[in-house]
This record gives C-alpha cells, structure tokens and sequence, in this order.
C-alpha cells in the first residue's frame, strides 16, 4: 500500500541528541571510545532516597491507575513547592502530573492552539517546540537569539515577530541549548507583549533549580497580569536525575487544567503512579544532594568552558544555567553539523551541531556538562588537538 501521513506529523524529524546517543553507541559498539557529550542526562543515579520511595511504592503495591492530573498528595506538594520557590500563591487543582516533560509543552499547546495561530518561540531551542506547533496545526514563528545579551531575545526580531495572530510565547530560562537565563527586564517586555496582543506564554522552567554563582531564574509568571495566561512547565529530570523515570508537571489556570486532564484521560490514562510516590518523597525530602550535585555541575561548568576557550578560534560564553555550554565556532568556516560529524569520527567526542536546535544554532555546538571531571578533561582535549588540524 501507499504509505500516506497526516500533515500534521510529516515536519517531524529524529531529535538531534537521541540521534547522536543512537551513533554513539553504534561506534562504541565497534569497540572505540566514545566520551559523550551530547544527551542533557545527569551522570548521577537517581539520589537513594528517591529510588528506595520508587520501590517502596511498588513493593507496597502502588502500581495500579492513578487520576490523570495525578495523585492528590503530589499535586498538594507541588503546589506548594512552586509556589513557595516562585513566591505565588498555587492551588493544587492549577497542577496537572504527566507521563515526561514533553508532554507538559505538547498537551497546552494542543489544547491552545489552531490553524491560523502563531507561536513564537527561541531560536536556537528545544527542538519540541517547533515539533508541538506543527503537530496542532499552528505556524511556528522561530526568533532569533543574541550571543551579546546572553542568548536573550533579539527584541528587534521579537518585536517584529508579535501580531496580534500570535496565541503564544514560548520562553525557556534557564535555556537548552545555550545556558542563558532571561533577565527581569526581559521578562517583563515579553509579559508587555503578551498582555497587549492577548497572548499565552509557555514558560519551560525545567532548568529552574540548576542557575549557578548564586543566582536565580526569575519566573514570567511572577509580574502583575501574568498569572492567568502563564504555563509553568517543569519536571524532576534535571533537578533529581530521573530522566528514566518519565514524570513532569505543569501549572496552569484551572479551566486549562481540566482540559489538560482530559487530553492525558484519552491519550495517556494517567502517569505511573510507582513514579509519582517517587516524586512525591524528591519534592518533600531532604534537598541537600540538589544542592551539592549543582555545586558540582557549576565546578564541571567552569573548567568546560575555560577549556573551550583556551581552543584557538572557539568563543564561549560562561551559561548562566542548565547543563550546557554552547561554543562559537563559526571561525572554523565549516557548517555546524560538519564539525559535530568530524569530531565524533576523528576525535571520538559525542556532542551536538547548534543547528540540531533551530537554524539560528549554525555556527554553535551543544556540550553537555553533566559528565564527569574526566570526561570533560579528556574530551576537551580531544577535541582541542581535531579542531587544531583544521587550522
């Protein structure tokens, strides 16, 4: 038969670090040695006492369905986890638990937004956001980001790109792929744009609790107005290394939640509910591993970078959050994607080409540094001597 999609999943393509993990491993296969620096997955396991409430949870026989937005003790936690961390006042209803942080960015989407709708969102991104847009039948409007302003909007370019069709704002702070963090001043023109074209703003704070020198990542959802037409999107993979565990949350006005509600009751039936007691005792137990692992990731970060830019012809900008460093290697004259290939053939290194995140990436590459001290130390070496034979 003739193999005929949908138009609405015919712009989807593999994500660029799942396609790297998958050569990587290919290779490793064959026997070489493969550092890895391309999936944003924390080295460390699940902190114990997370892992032993997982069990726990199974072995009392919690394994049966949970209510789609999540069991109640969980979404009474998370309320007032986020809210405290945010300074809002949440009510446990406006908190909908779902199967992974992508479906916190892909089931508002769905329920927002239709053909005709614009959304605009980061460029370099996550590459989620063009993929959830085209999926609900929306356009993508892709704005561009300043190296020189920390990886923020280029406002020009955002001003110009919001009308009065735009149904949505996506922002990411702290970012994937490039570490920025928005500034209050930023946040406050997008919330000016938002309120005058009437415009929701997805808000992906999944990197929240990872913002280095003593910093914090202030939320959109804070200034006057914002409350009631922002989507707080946010998970444990990052803060608490359970990427494997498939849990995220959103918070949301609650006549969105129940939509919501509905949208995981007829795709998804409801998130593992093992998972979310394991949730459960990582958003109410001690936090002193969350704590010390960002300790550890700022003191990863920074010989990274330093690393990076002692590479002649490599510019870094130190991230402000997340797990990334973002290099310019625009020096090189190679396409992104070129170099990416070449140093994981020539020297061995998994990373990401900058274009895997949007065509505003060209001339970047994506390292993750939530790899060990000698990984970094290493591949930064490796990849020192490939990009010298160059010249």
């Amino acid at each position: 038969m003739t193999m005929k999609f949908a138009d609405r999943v015919r712009h989807l393509a593999p994500e660029g670090a799942l396609h790297m993990l998958v050569r990587a491993r290919a290779l490793q296969a064959q026997g070489r040695d493969i550092i890895e620096f391309q999936i944003g997955q924390p080295d460390v396991p699940t902190y114990d006492n997370i892992a032993k409430a997982g069990i726990r949870a199974i072995e009392e026989g919690r394994t049966r369905y949970s209510p789609p937005p999540g069991i109640p003790e969980l979404r009474q936690a998370l309320a007032e986890d986020a809210g405290r961390r945010r300074g809002l006042e949440i009510s446990p209803a406006e908190v909908v638990v779902m199967p992974g942080g992508k479906p916190t960015l892909f089931f508002p989407t769905l329920a927002l937004v239709q053909a005709g709708d614009e959304v605009i969102y980061p460029d370099p991104g996550f590459p989620t956001y063009a993929a959830m847009v085209g999926v609900a039948g929306g356009t993508p409007v892709p704005v561009s980001l300043r190296e020189d302003e920390d990886f923020a909007f280029d406002l020009d370019a955002f001003d110009a790109g919001v009308s009065d069709r735009t149904r949505m704002i996506v922002i990411n702070s702290p970012s994937n792929p490039t570490g920025g963090v928005l500034s209050m001043s930023m946040l406050e023109h997008i919330a000016e744009a938002a309120l005058r074209h009437d415009a929701w703003v997805l808000s992906d704070e999944i990197y929240s609790r990872l913002v280095f020198d003593g910093a914090k990542a202030p939320s959109i959802a804070q200034l006057p107005g914002m409350r009631e037409r922002t989507i707080i999107c946010d998970g444990f993979s990052k803060t608490y290394a359970m990427t494997g565990w498939r849990l995220g949350y959103t918070i949301v006005p609650q006549p969105l939640a129940e939509r919501l509600g509905l949208l995981i009751t007829h795709s998804v039936t409801c998130s593992a509910t093992f998972t979310q007691y394991a949730a459960l005792e990582a958003v109410t137990g001690p936090q002193d591993r969350v704590a010390e692992v960002r300790t550890e990731y700022q003191c990863r970060r920074d010989v990274m970078v330093a690393a990076l830019n002692a590479i002649p012809g490599v510019q870094c900008r130190m991230p402000l959050g997340a797990i990334y460093a973002f290099p310019n290697v625009k020096s090189f004259g190679r396409k992104s994607d070129w170099i990416a290939n070449y140093l994981l053939e020539e020297a061995g290194v998994a990373l990401l080409s900058g274009t895997a995140f949007g065509e505003g990436g060209e001339g970047y590459l994506r390292l993750c540094f939530a790899s060990s001290m000698e990984d970094i130390n290493r591949g930064l070496d490796r990849i020192a001597t490939a990009l010298a034979k160059l010249g």
